[in-house]
Order: structure tokens, then sequence, then C-alpha cells
């Protein structure tokens, strides 16, 4: 097999554009499959029996099932319903909806994490329960399990590759239809693996200087993200 990487350099342009589709859309579900997330979180350990349980079948239900089915059922669903949304707004939903089970559970280990002397104190102080959460819980329960929550997330922008399945123009997408043109499917993957690589590099990165600016304590040990 003659090696030959020629006619696909000559489509870096088209390569670049799914790169970026593909890291914003791992932005976008990020964010919003953190507060999504978090908030399942807090419905999981809630004082009323109905939310636990509502939050408990979502979060089983997204996490014991493919990502696969799960983008067919939001892509085809919506259409049944009569909406018509964009391949990559279908696309976000789906990654946020698949996210935020999982990062429901992590931030819930984290929220178990925190001493229950710090609850009681809230408590003590006057707080309300989101009080509570937000000015006690918060930061020290997603600082304990920020490594989980990158790696996660980490995970969300590879899987991201599963949106080409409804066209979504990502690089798994594009790199579809350079190796449909030039016939060279062994090189196309392998500079797309390459990207990917980059991708997931970049994020970690980006995830550990975000965990500096936002985590004091782990910019004065140098805990690493």
């Amino acid at each position: 097999m003659k090696l030959d990487f020629t006619a696909i350099f000559l489509q870096w342009q088209m390569l670049m554009d799914g790169a970026l589709l593909t890291a914003q859309l791992a932005v976008i579900a990020t964010v919003s499959g953190f507060l999504i997330g978090t908030l399942c979180a807090v419905a999981r350990r809630s004082h009323f029996a109905w939310c636990r349980r509502a939050a408990a079948v979502y979060i089983e239900a997204i996490r014991n099932t493919p990502f696969l089915v799960q983008i067919f059922l939001v892509y085809f669903g919506l259409s049944s319903l009569g909406f018509s949304f964009t391949a990559f707004t279908v696309s976000v939903i789906a990654l946020t909806i698949n996210v935020s089970a999982y990062t429901a559970e992590i931030m819930r280990a984290g929220f178990e994490s925190v001493h229950q002397g710090q609850w009681e104190a809230a408590e003590t102080l006057g707080l309300s329960r989101w009080q509570q959460y937000w000015h006690v819980a918060l930061r020290p329960a997603a600082e304990r399990v920020y490594p989980s929550l990158t790696s996660q997330f980490i995970l969300l922008m590879l899987a991201s590759s599963v949106t080409s399945q409804i066209s979504a123009e990502e690089l798994t997408a594009t790199a579809n239809f350079i190796q449909s043109e030039t016939y060279r499917p062994f090189e196309t993957f392998f500079i797309v693996a390459g990207i990917y690589l980059a991708l997931s590099l970049l994020m970690r990165l980006a995830f550990w200087l975000i965990g500096l600016a936002v985590f004091p304590r782990r910019r004065r040990l140098g805990t690493p993200a």
C-alpha cells in the first residue's frame, strides 16, 4: 500500500471547518450539560421523593442507552412533533441530554463529599437549601470532582463524532466526505485521528487553566486537572 496524503492536505480548509464545528458542539454542550447536570444532582438529593425519582429515572435512562439511539430519538422525535431544527441544533440538544446525566452523578458525588458539618453550619446561619448549594457546597464539590468532569467533557467532544449520522457537518462527517472523494480512507482518518488528539489536548489545557482560575487552592498547590 502506497500512502499519499497530498489529496487530503488539499482539503485542509474543510477539515478545519469540521474541527471548528466539533469544538463548538463540545463547548456549548459542556456548558449547558454542566448546568443541567448540576440541577439534576441537586434534584437527586432533594427532600421531595418525586423530585429524586424523576431525576433518577432520567439519569438511569440516559446512562443505560446508547448515544446513537438517543440522538435518533431526539432527531426523529422532534420532527414527528412538528419541530424543524438544523442538524447542529439537534446535535447540541442530544449531546446536552447525554452529558448532563453523567455530570449529574459526578456532581452528586461531589456534593456527597462535602462534610456534613458544613451543611449543618449553613442551616444554623439560616441559609435556604439553594443558598447552601450556591454559597457553601458548589465550589468545593466541583473542585473535588473536577478531574472527572474534565475527562467526561473530553469524552463528550469525542462522542460528537456520532452526530455525523444526522448529517451534522463536524469533523467525522467531513472525513467521510473527503475519503469518498479521494478514495484515501486510511490517510483521511489518520489525519482526523491526529486532529481529534489535538482537540483533546487543547481541551485538557483549557480545563487546567479554568481550574487554576476558579479554584485558588488548586493554583496554590499546583494540583493537575
